[in-house]
């Protein structure tokens, strides 16, 4: 293994993070969203807001690490994407600012009017932000982002049948997951009924995103074919073992094992993640630009490399003791 491609894992592990725990922060607003009017979707909308409250800015941590790491290490592919896709990264970007914002201010007023306001402008921000971002993630596997500046067209290479797939799937895995662990912390504080209540609709949300999924097989192989021969070539057991993962998953749902059905879910979507990533190798961006050619120069990496280590020595640590802080089980006012 090469040092680029040492460092570009380090981001790839980042981008991991990211959609496990960002993903479940906006699958939250996702079921914010759908939870009803103002009386009886009070009870969800706390839950939401209790699980995510004490993490949901943490969670953009990684965010910015991913960004920094190929802004530094790979910035002529990073330079090539930005400027080409600087529509959908535009949007996401007002979207996490509008969400956090909304969040914020919606626990602060008192007024019914205005916490609807920045209520409904938090779920629809946490419904958008992961389109557009699945979007760009479609738009670099279709191999829509040319190298050089503002090579790629602005337009379709964000609104094309691989991006709208990617940008669909991006909002059901959110929501599967925020599901999913929404279902432990309402059993931990005791609250059963709302246990019951998202596991329906995890199991719901992954029969949707399976099926979206085995949608999405003939839209990559006409509209994305190298990525389509790379998931099913050398990528083929990475699918694989996210489609067992997956399956055991709804298995530990049924039988309310939700500890352990965390742990699958994490597993799937990983998968889908390191499959993308093998069927695409050894390209940052398809069809031309490998890693090694995408890379700075050795002094940058080896520079880069070195920061990373020491930072992770801080961050990840507390980043552990937080969520680990935060999963203690905590009483929560009845709403009955």
């Amino acid at each position: 293994m090469t040092l680029a491609e040492v460092v570009l894992g380090a981001a790839f592990a980042g981008l991991v993070a990211y959609a496990l725990f960002g993903g479940a922060d906006f699958g939250g607003g996702v079921w914010d969203l759908l939870a009803g009017g103002t009386e009886r979707g009070r009870r969800v909308r706390d839950r939401i807001e209790h699980s995510i409250g004490p993490v949901w800015e943490a969670n953009h941590v990684w965010l910015i690490f991913v960004l920094v790491v190929l802004w530094t290490g790979f910035s002529r592919a990073f330079a090539a994407a930005v400027t080409t896709l600087y529509v959908p990264l535009t949007l996401a970007a007002f979207g996490i600012i509008a969400r956090g914002a909304a969040f914020a201010y919606r626990k602060s007023v008192s007024t019914p009017g205005m916490r609807r306001l920045f209520g409904a402008a938090f779920a629809l921000s946490s419904l958008l932000t992961p389109f557009f971002l699945g979007a760009v993630v479609g738009g670099v596997a279709s191999g829509r982002v040319p190298p050089g500046i503002a090579e790629g067209d602005v337009v379709s290479s964000w609104v094309n049948p691989t991006s709208l797939l990617g940008g669909s799937l991006a909002v059901l895995v959110c929501a599967y997951l925020a599901a999913v662990f929404l279902c432990g912390d309402a059993r931990r504080d005791g609250e059963h009924d709302l246990a019951d209540a998202f596991r329906l609709r995890a199991l719901v949300t992954a029969a949707v995103a399976g099926a979206v999924g085995l949608a999405g097989i003939a839209v990559l192989r006409a509209d994305a074919p190298e990525l389509f021969d790379g998931l099913v070539g050398r990528g083929l057991p990475v699918v694989v073992s996210s489609v067992v993962a997956g399956l055991g998953a709804l298995a530990l749902l049924l039988t309310r094992r939700y500890t352990a059905a965390r742990i699958a879910s994490a597993l799937a979507v990983t998968a889908i993640l390191i499959g993308w990533a093998v069927g695409q190798y050894p390209y940052v961006l398809l069809p031309s630009l490998t890693v090694e050619q995408a890379a700075t120069g050795r002094s940058t990496l080896v520079a880069l490399l070195v920061a990373l280590g020491a930072g992770a020595l801080i961050l990840v640590p507390s980043l552990v003791y937080l969520y680990v802080l935060f999963q203690r089980p905590v009483g929560l006012e009845s709403h009955e």
